[in-house]
């Protein structure tokens, strides 16, 4: 059993697996170093957020009984059942998963790696990023300061409507919030891809006096504005993108990507469409759910339990069913919660316990951005060493309201 990628999909698995199948199967896990980020700490950096413990060694949390190889990859061959790795040597395997997330590629749009890059235009999907966005924040006096989604799918997708909010309140808490105009720009028809979510999170934006520029793909970066396809331009004094997310290389160098190298996959099994001995999971994946680690915990287990009954010569029984939840936080130490998957959009109502929270779904609270930060520690001590979280993979419909409709 190989899995390519040590990150938060990949080690979930591998852990899982290891509990799951007996000591005659060989369990590696690939990646191309030994640091593992614990990704939704980057969001505070720029605030002045802690960045020690954000990196940690992966080999901290990949149980006894897994190889971990460091190397990168360079193709998959599976007509031969090998993975070729860029130093030559060869990995052959029985059952394959890929894990190798999705990659901000600033490369991708032109004039965003020019001579402004990490001077006026920032991003901050990097620890690096955003360490570079805090020092231009504190800079920054005033101006027009533009927050702007590239192109979906994105990792984390609620993470820059999150940065958007946090920055007003940051902006305010320092008497600068009246000198500066803030935009939000993106490809997207309103805040949010669900309806009842984007309503919230658009009317929350409005309050704010934060100017949405909705349907906006930018085609390139001319100095200090974004231009768009249809010739729209948004002028900046601070641009902090989130550049074109692609799969890993070597995705698109086997075949097995679509044309921004995710692997396509059967949305319910996790099964690669172009090969039944291939799974994908989480970022690595085209499954049409958020790319959030919510997504990654909750099909874990699925994947996990087809991987066994595979290898035992079962038929696939168990279903993914697109389950996601995000936290949103939204300044002045306040969080929205959103709760979800492929058929239910974002409802009201409370979570993880049924009428009983502590958790309230599309409502801001104080217990909720508590929860957001009390999941560092499960992140580190329950999620990644695949121990039993004590909430199902599946959706649940308890607790939640339907949307109020008028005609």
């Amino acid at each position: 059993m190989v899995v390519l990628g040590g990150g938060t999909a990949g080690t979930m698995v591998a852990n899982k697996l290891r509990r799951r199948l007996d000591d005659t199967w060989v369990i590696t896990v690939v990646d191309r170093d030994d640091a593992h980020p614990y990704q939704p700490g980057f969001l505070f950096v720029p605030f002045g957020g802690p960045t020690r413990s954000l990196v940690r060694s992966r080999h901290a949390f990949v149980r006894d009984g897994i190889e971990l190889v460091l190397e990168a990859v360079d193709r998959v061959d599976p007509a031969a059942r090998e993975v070729v790795l860029l130093d030559g040597r060869l990995l052959p395997y029985d059952f394959l998963v890929i894990a190798s997330g999705a990659v901000p590629r600033p490369d991708q749009t032109p004039g965003m790696l020019g001579p402004q890059w990490r001077r006026t235009i920032f991003d901050f999907y990097t620890l690096d990023g955003a360490k570079a966005l805090a020092t231009a924040l504190r800079r920054f006096t005033g101006g027009r300061l533009v927050v702007h989604v590239t192109d979906v799918p994105i990792k984390c997708p609620v993470a820059p409507l999150e940065f958007t909010f946090l920055v007003d309140h940051w902006l305010r808490e320092r008497g600068r919030r009246d000198a500066t105009d803030l935009i939000y720009a993106t490809p997207l028809d309103g805040a949010f891809t669900q309806p009842v979510a984007s309503q919230r999170l658009g009317s929350m934006l409005a309050e704010r006096s934060i100017t949405v520029e909705p349907d906006f793909l930018v085609e390139r970066i001319d100095g200090t504005a974004l231009e768009s396809y249809g010739g729209r331009r948004i002028p900046f004094d601070l641009l902090v993108t989130v550049p074109l997310n692609r799969g890993a290389d070597f995705v698109e160098r086997s075949g097995l990507g679509d044309e921004l190298a995710f692997v396509p996959v059967d949305r319910h099994t996790l099964q690669s469409t172009a090969d039944p001995h291939i799974f994908a999971i989480g970022d690595a994946s085209d499954l049409p759910t958020s790319k959030a680690g919510s997504v990654a915990h909750f099909s874990a287990d699925v994947l996990v339990d087809n991987v066994v009954e595979l290898a035992a010569g079962r038929e696939l029984t168990h279903s993914f069913d697109g389950h996601a939840n995000c936290f949103v936080e939204s300044g002045d130490g306040k969080a929205l919660l959103l709760d979800f998957n492929y058929d239910t959009e974002p409802l009201p109502g409370t979570y993880p316990v049924p009428f009983v929270g502590p958790m309230r779904l599309l409502t801001e609270s104080r217990v909720n951005h508590v929860g957001k930060l009390a999941f560092r520690w499960l992140y580190w001590n329950v999620l990644l060493p695949g121990r039993p979280m004590p909430v199902p993979p599946a959706m649940s419909m308890a607790g939640k309201k339907s949307p109020v409709t008028t005609s």
